[in-house]
C-alpha cells in the first residue's frame, strides 16, 4: 500500500504542503554551503527570468506556473508550501528538476552514488485557504530555535524586497506586520491541535 500523501495527483489552482527528507533519515544538509546551494536553486528554477548554466544549457522556469510561498530547510529533511497555477503537473516538475539537482550537486560534493532523498516526497493539497497560515506555522516552527534560524523563509517573509523567487503575500497579506506574525507563531498553545492535525497527515 503506497506511503500516505505518495499518490500525486495534483489539482490546478491549489496549494501544497510538500515534505522530504533524507534516504534512511539521513542528512541532506552537512554545512552552510548545502543550505546555501539548495537556495540557489530556488532561484535558478524560479526566478522571473530563466537562467544559463556555464555550458549554456537553459534551465526550466516555472515562476509563471508556480508560487514558492514558504519554506524550512532541516539537516535531514525539507518543508515547502507551494501554489500551482494551470498546469496540475507542475509541481512533479519542479520537484523532480529541484532534487535532482541538488542531489547531483550532494553526491559529487561528498563523493558517493545513490539516492539523496526518500524514492518519494509527501504531498498534501490544503484546499482550505483559512488553512495556510497555520500550515505556515508549522514550517516556520520546525527549528528548535526557530526565531533566529537562518534557512527558512521566516527570516525574510516581511521584508519590503523578499526574494524573487518567494511569494509570501497569502501569509503576509492576513498580519499587519512581522510581529503580529511572530506573535501569532508563538501562540502555539492555543492552536496545538491544528500543528498536531498536520503532523498527523505526514505520518506514514
Amino acid at each position: 500500500m503506497p506511503q500516505k500523501n505518495t499518490i500525486k495527483e495534483y489539482v490546478a489552482e491549489s496549494y501544497y504542503h510538500i515534505y522530504t527528507r533524507g534516504i534512511n533519515k539521513q542528512k541532506i544538509f552537512c554545512d552552510a554551503a548545502d543550505y546555501d546551494y539548495f537556495l540557489h536553486l530556488f532561484d535558478r528554477y524560479l526566478s522571473g527570468k530563466a537562467k544559463v548554466s556555464k555550458t549554456g544549457v537553459i534551465y526550466p522556469n516555472y515562476s509563471q506556473e508556480l508560487d514558492l510561498v514558504a519554506y524550512c530547510l532541516m539537516a535531514n529533511h525539507l518543508h515547502i508550501l507551494v501554489f500551482q497555477y494551470d498546469n496540475p503537473e507542475i509541481i512533479k516538475k519542479f520537484m523532480s528538476s529541484i532534487l535532482t539537482s541538488y542531489s547531483k550537486y550532494f553526491n559529487k560534493k561528498y563523493r558517493r552514488a545513490g539516492s539523496v532523498f526518500e524514492s518519494r516526497y509527501k504531498a498534501k493539497r490544503i484546499d482550505d485557504d483559512s488553512y495556510l497560515i497555520h500550515i505556515s506555522r508549522y514550517i516556520h516552527m520546525n527549528p528548535r530555535r526557530w526565531l533566529t534560524y537562518k534557512y527558512s523563509s521566516l527570516r525574510c517573509i516581511f521584508d519590503e524586497s523578499p526574494p524573487k523567487w518567494l511569494k509570501p503575500g497569502i501569509i503576509t497579506s492576513q498580519f499587519d506586520d512581522r510581529q503580529e506574525y511572530i506573535e501569532f507563531l508563538e501562540d502555539y498553545q492555543d492552536n496545538k491541535d491544528s500543528l498536531e492535525e498536520i503532523k498527523h497527515q505526514l505520518a506514514g
